[in-house]
């Protein structure tokens, strides 16, 4: 499991987006949207301040994680900033023991 974060590129992002970067988040988000129909995303969103987005991702290998990171439109476009971190679950609501 892989924890990614994406960084925006300027603190008042969401309310100065231009038009293509909105465009391109719109991208980003029908590629995640994708990844959750293919079994690999766990979860995604931004935090409630739109300092980050954060998505978890279940893969084969952390290299497949990166691949998913690398191509999404956000980060290829240059507008986000992406960062992976390997993840394990210690605990989960609904997990045994």
């Amino acid at each position: 499991m892989q924890f990614l974060i994406i960084k925006k590129p300027r603190a008042n992002f969401i309310e100065t987006m231009t038009e293509k970067e909105a465009e391109i988040m719109s991208e980003h988000f029908v590629y995640l949207q994708e990844k959750l129909r293919e079994g690999k995303l766990i979860l995604a969103g931004p935090v409630t301040t739109g300092d980050f987005g954060l998505s978890v991702v279940e893969t084969e290998s952390e290299e497949e994680a990166i691949e998913i990171m690398k191509n999404d439109p956000a980060v290829l476009s240059g507008i986000m900033t992406p960062t992976i971190y390997p993840y394990r679950v210690s605990l989960m609501r609904g997990r045994d023991e």
